[in-house]
């Protein structure tokens, strides 16, 4: 049990992490840099903090995929922690978990787009200067983190009131 329970503090540090982080640049830094600072200060501040956010976020994607995978292969879970016996997995895991993995997975790989595609054209057009690049990348960024931050509430919903369905 001591195994199961390290796995899901670790697991729930890492949702905390990222969908509280997701969320906290979503609804507070983004829009007082939109509203107090001009592009060439605002979009240079915030590529570097979402470089240092993704770092972390990379770090809790990895820890909570890990984690999820772990607890539900029922590695250090005692028989009340209702994901079966070792090795049943998710033959014997309620539905809420099966849909919190789905959409983890999902969460994981819009992160993944994010990190890969509109981000690194965001630190170019940031260092080339290039103001209305780095506006429009920033705000596909923004977009895809709004899906992502809707995609952890629901999952974090799923976790917590799931097996009441």
């Amino acid at each position: 049990m001591r195994l199961y329970a390290a796995m899901l503090f670790l697991h729930l540090i890492g949702v905390v992490l990222w969908v509280g982080g997701m969320f906290l640049m979503h609804v507070a830094v983004r829009p007082v840099a939109v509203a107090q600072l001009p592009p060439p200060q605002r979009l240079p501040l915030l590529a570097a903090i979402l470089g240092r956010f993704f770092g972390w976020v990379t770090v809790a994607v990895l820890v909570v995929l890990g984690t999820g995978v772990a607890m539900i292969a029922g590695i250090g879970a005692a028989a009340d922690s209702g994901l079966g016996a070792f090795g049943e997995g998710m033959r014997l895991a309620h539905g809420s978990v099966h849909l919190m993995f789905a959409i983890g997975l999902l969460m994981s790989l819009v992160f993944a787009l994010i990190r890969l595609l509109p981000y690194p054209r965001l630190r170019a057009a940031v260092a080339a200067q290039d103001w209305p690049g780095a506006a429009r990348r920033l705000d596909l960024i923004r977009r895809l983190v709004a899906i992502n931050l809707a995609l952890g509430l629901l999952t974090i919903a799923v976790a917590t009131v799931g097996r009441a369905w």
